[in-house]
């Protein structure tokens, strides 16, 4: 079958369809559906619109490769869920969309030989961890992202899963002599690597547009494994204090720094929450962190309005192309406590007298002020020893009541007293 330039092969199964018409300009809308395998070679298509092979969900295998081609829409390879292999060789890609392998969940095979790529993406690591065959050779790479080779060259206890092996391309590409690219030829040539090169003879320059030269061990000297010092490994505070946990880390290239809540505790509610404590480990977000030099970082994190739940173990995690270090910090926090004071001495009035001995201790009637009608019984009193010669002393022995005069028989001294006569009291004075 021969469509637009196109070749439809059906010898059994799978069915092959290759286009080579110089003459093409787009990618065929007639291809048959059940195509396993597409090649479209030296023709004149410059780009791949957006779900260009949206009909082929059987397509296994494709190839475009040595064509004109300089873009390619993030949604192109939609609905290409069968996909196993794909080819870009020999094109003039200044970038790819590294995105749209999402929809490409079975892709192991991603050639793009001979491209102009300039730059890979730190982003590109999220969307190759099924890939198998990376070929990035003869294009205008400089560096590596640290994550990358962070997914390629797994630390023990950070895989989550099997390791896979991959083949890489990188040769024929402009590096600069880091200590990136010195360390990936370096794990590559190690027993067991999870990576295998094409080629190990790579070509690096200490700047852009310099002659290339041969990259050596000698370029692993640069390299340093971070190392890690808090600020302090054990603190302790108070429910709602604020705290500031810092950690300097030194290493070549400069490190990244992370903050990792490992394990939470208390000791005082260790129940009450151990329902409502959140998920750990888990990498916190709120940190913020400097540079003052090359080789050198600083990070911090601030916990303001301390509770229960902010207790427990964190990391401070600085990792770089040459290794990784952590420092463990462990804080407690406590709640207030009250200082106990000794019981105050109470002071309670002094017991009040009994009944029959109050009338004693209270002050004699003469001192306290007489009522109305006492005024009235002195008076009359006053008025009756005028008219004698002899004045009688009056003491008064009660409110209402007068004390007895005293007798000639009452007293023993000799002395002889005439008494008064006695006055003539009225029914009123009574």
């Amino acid at each position: 079958m021969r469509a637009t330039g196109c070749v439809s092969r059906l010898l059994e199964q799978p069915r092959l369809v290759q286009c080579s018409d110089r003459g093409l300009s787009a990618v065929p809308i007639n291809v048959p559906p059940d195509t396993v395998k597409l090649r479209l070679e030296k023709t004149s298509i410059s780009r791949v619109s957006r779900a260009a092979f949206y009909n082929l969900s059987s397509l296994r295998f494709l190839w475009l490769t040595y064509n004109s081609i300089t873009s390619i829409h993030p949604s192109s390879f939609v609905n290409l869920k069968a996909l196993r292999e794909l080819r870009l060789d020999g094109n003039l890609l200044t970038s790819f969309p590294w995105e749209g392998l999402r929809d490409m969940p079975r892709l192991q095979t991603l050639s793009l030989h001979n491209n102009r790529l300039s730059s890979l993406p730190a982003h590109a690591a999220l969307f190759l961890p099924n890939i198998t065959y990376l070929d990035l050779s003869s294009n205008r790479l400089t560096i590596l992202p640290a994550e990358l080779l962070d997914m390629w060259f797994p630390l023990p206890g950070q895989q989550g899963g099997p390791v896979h092996r991959r083949v890489l391309g990188l040769h024929d590409n402009p590096w600069l002599c880091d200590c990136q690219i010195s360390l990936l030829m370096s794990l590559s040539m190690s027993l067991g690597s999870p990576v295998v090169l094409v080629d190990q003879l790579l070509m690096c320059s200490r700047s852009l547009g310099q002659s290339g030269t041969l990259l050596t061990q000698a370029e692993l000297s640069r390299c340093m494994r971070p190392s890690v010092q808090p600020a302090a490994t054990r603190v302790i505070s108070l429910v709602g204090s604020n705290v500031i946990l810092r950690c300097d880390a030194t290493g070549y290239p400069t490190p990244t720094l992370t903050w990792i809540k490992t394990s939470a505790y208390t000791d005082c509610c260790r129940k009450e929450l151990l329902e409502t404590l959140e998920e750990v480990p888990r990498i916190l977000d709120s940190f913020m962190q400097e540079s003052p030099r090359v080789g050198v970082r600083w990070s911090i994190i601030s916990l303001n309005g301390l509770s229960y739940r902010d207790g427990g173990e964190y990391r401070c995690q600085a990792r770089n192309m040459a290794g990784i270090s952590e420092a463990l910090i462990k804080l407690k926090v406590m709640g207030v406590t009250r200082r106990t004071r000794p019981p105050k001495k109470s002071r309670k009035p002094p017991p009040k007298p009994a009944a029959k001995y109050r009338k004693s201790l209270q002050p004699p009637a003469a001192a306290t002020p007489p009522s109305l009608k006492d005024n009235h019984i002195l008076t009359n009193i006053s008025a009756a020893s005028r008219n004698t010669s002899l004045l009688s002393t009056v003491f008064l022995t009660d409110k209402h009541m007068l004390r007895p005069r005293t007798t000639s028989s009452d007293v023993k001294s000799p002395t002889r007293i005439q008494s008064a006569p006695e006055p003539d009291y009225n029914a009123t004075d009574v």
